[in-house]
């Protein structure tokens, strides 16, 4: 995992409204510019890792993604919608609790997390010219074009890359009118595990709010039942003392 000032040790993460995790503020304002600054979220590691694992055939080079984040941990809920995590030296790809990535980005062009861009962009390709029968070769320069102008048309419209967004735009890329057998189903899966995860623990109350109802209208049928019950033995019973008053 990537190693940097002893400054950067703590940083408040808020939720947009895009879903994606933003820095709002972080203890090494120094050489950190929050205004932008994405970070990657739990789940977001986990289908990045999924994404790479294709590429392990092309020499994947596991260290270089291991450099290229500085791992955060939640330490706490600061109130709806934000979290304050602290940095944590553990592996991201061996971590055993959800861990935060933030890219190494200090030096954008050479640092770490550039690294990590440039190693997967150049297997991509090269698995794309194994599987695709191309005319014509594809190149690592025409898939960096095709990536730079959608990164230029959201800021044109006001909106920033997150680095989610920039990482997956590389390892799904396919040109158009091309596409790759079993990987959409791959995709697919992997939001769907998603989205049951995210809204596993409302069904669950949505359960048991059910199963609470329907109790309820059990206990109240069984109520309504016994009343009438009542209503007939007093009905009985008034009969039965008619009878003697009339003997």
């Amino acid at each position: 995992m990537s190693q940097a000032n002893p400054k950067l040790n703590w940083c408040i993460a808020r939720l947009g409204s895009d879903l994606n995790w933003w820095v709002e503020e972080i203890s090494d304002d120094i050489h950190w510019d929050v205004d932008g600054l994405g970070i990657i979220d739990p789940r977001q590691i986990a289908y990045i890792m999924d994404l790479l694992e294709p590429l392990q055939e092309y020499n994947l080079d596991p260290q270089l993604f291991e450099n290229a984040f500085f791992g955060f941990a939640i330490d706490k809920e600061v109130k709806e919608g934000f979290v304050r995590l602290v940095r944590t030296k553990g592996s991201l790809l061996e971590a055993d609790e959800p861990l935060f990535a933030l890219p190494d980005v200090i030096d954008e062009e050479k640092g770490p997390y550039a690294d990590f861009i440039n190693h997967v962009t150049r297997l991509r390709v090269k698995l794309l010219n194994d599987l695709i029968d191309f005319a014509q070769n594809l190149t690592i320069e025409e898939l960096e074009e095709e990536i730079r102008e959608q990164q230029n048309s959201d800021l044109l419209e006001g909106r920033a890359t997150h680095f989610f967004q920039e990482i997956t735009s590389i390892l799904e890329y396919v040109p158009e009118g091309y596409e790759l057998e079993g990987e959409e189903d791959v995709k697919t899966s992997s939001e769907e595990d998603a989205v049951e995860e995210e809204f596993s623990d409302i069904d669950s109350e949505e359960d048991e709010k059910i199963e609470e109802d329907d109790t309820m209208k059990w206990d109240e049928e069984d109520d309504e039942e016994a009343a009438e019950d009542e209503d007939e033995d007093e009905e009985e019973t008034d009969e039965e003392s008619g009878k003697e008053d009339s003997r």
